[in-house]
């Protein structure tokens, strides 16, 4: 795929105190692309998407948005600039409506008819949070607050999407949907890095992907032979072939 590169990580070195976790890792996802983080628990793949996002501070090495370096701004100002997460858990405001749940993933915009417009698209992407607007958000399905959390993070009108285990705790058909709809957000032009467990849905959505075991990315490579790949198949596919 022969884009223009938007994300770049260089030589990212993460740590918690005196532990470090991302071992001087590289990425780089272009424009348009759907790039997914794979690996077990514990390999990194939250952090790397944390520190994207400012949340976590680099300890060494660069990230590059846009061709801007962005690992010493904080979070808020990332959000500003077009990268915008939905972590792990959903972490939807359950004592607020849906409605107001959306109206704060857009506190980095000023232009109210392009709120508008958002939001519009927003409810008809997911048409039960339309109906459910003015229902509040602790009292959602597991499902409708995934779909919050990405409505909300959507609101701030994002160049890329960090989803952080999206399917985790769903049913199969609810992931089989939620997949469906990031879908149609890339098709809409919005870059998207995903990090989940379940690595077949993964791929099957993903242009490409990465391998993170234990803070170091050990396998680069186009979904379609990251599938094919005996060793991913091994570990994070049940070891059948997926043809």
């Amino acid at each position: 795929m022969d884009n223009k590169t938007l994300l770049e990580v260089v030589d990212l070195v993460v740590k918690y105190g005196n532990i470090e976790v991302l071992h001087r890792i590289n990425l780089r996802v272009g424009e348009g692309e759907i790039v997914t983080i794979l690996g077990a628990n514990g390999a990194g793949k939250s952090t790397t998407l944390l520190t994207l996002s400012g949340l976590v501070k680099a300890g060494a090495g660069a990230i590059y948005f846009d061709r801007t370096s962005i690992h010493k701004l904080p979070a808020h100002d990332i959000v500003k600039r077009g990268i915008a997460q939905v972590p792990e858990g959903r972490r939807v405001f359950g004592t607020l409506t849906v409605q107001e749940n959306i109206n704060l993933g857009a506190f980095v915009c000023r232009d109210a008819a392009a709120i508008q417009k958002t939001q519009e698209w927003i409810y008809e992407l997911f048409p039960v949070l339309a109906e459910r607007r003015q229902q509040l958000a602790g009292t959602l399905s597991g499902g409708e607050q995934q779909m919050l959390a990405i409505g909300r993070a959507l609101m701030s009108q994002p160049k890329i999407l960090l989803l952080d285990e999206p399917s985790l705790g769903l049913a199969p058909l609810l992931v089989k949907a939620i997949f469906q709809t990031l879908r149609e957000i890339n098709a809409s032009g919005v870059t998207i890095v995903l990090v989940e467990q379940n690595a077949r849905a993964a791929l099957r959505l993903a242009h490409r992907g990465y391998v993170l075991e234990l803070g170091n990315i050990v396998l680069e490579d186009s979904s379609q032979a990251l599938m094919a790949n005996p060793k991913v198949q091994a570990a994070y596919l049940g070891g059948e072939s997926t043809r």
